[in-house]
């Protein structure tokens, strides 16, 4: 299997939107109901299972954290299960905010969800 690339949050963003890659969030539940990229799925280091994900399809699976640590280390797992894997966002949510991408988060003073930046 050939190494998978520290992708750029722009490079992920265009791909999400064209709808070529199926982004897995690998943080923990309470992190990703205060805030989340769009369109992500929720599948937690804690519990993460290589084998679990929805591979084999048209989409290519992209790893994405906090900061891109845990999802470095969900690529290890992976890559030792035998599970192919495109990549994971380089510097995580924590970079595509700087990048001024969108996000979904949750207001704890209103309960509202909201569109962010």
């Amino acid at each position: 299997m050939s190494p998978s690339p520290d992708l750029h949050p722009t490079d992920v963003h265009s791909r999400l939107l064209a709808r070529q890659i199926v982004l897995i969030d690998v943080r923990e539940p309470a992190e990703f109901a205060a805030e989340r990229i769009h369109g992500a799925l929720n599948f937690p280091l804690s519990t993460f299972d290589p084998q679990a994900l929805p591979a084999g399809g048209p989409r290519a699976i992209i790893l994405q954290c906090g900061s891109g640590k845990r999802s470095g280390m969900a690529l290890d797992q992976c890559r030792t299960a035998g599970v192919e894997v495109a990549g994971h966002l380089e510097g995580g949510i924590g970079a595509w905010k700087t990048a001024s991408l969108p996000v979904i988060a949750f207001d704890p003073a209103t309960g509202a969800v909201r569109d962010a930046r």
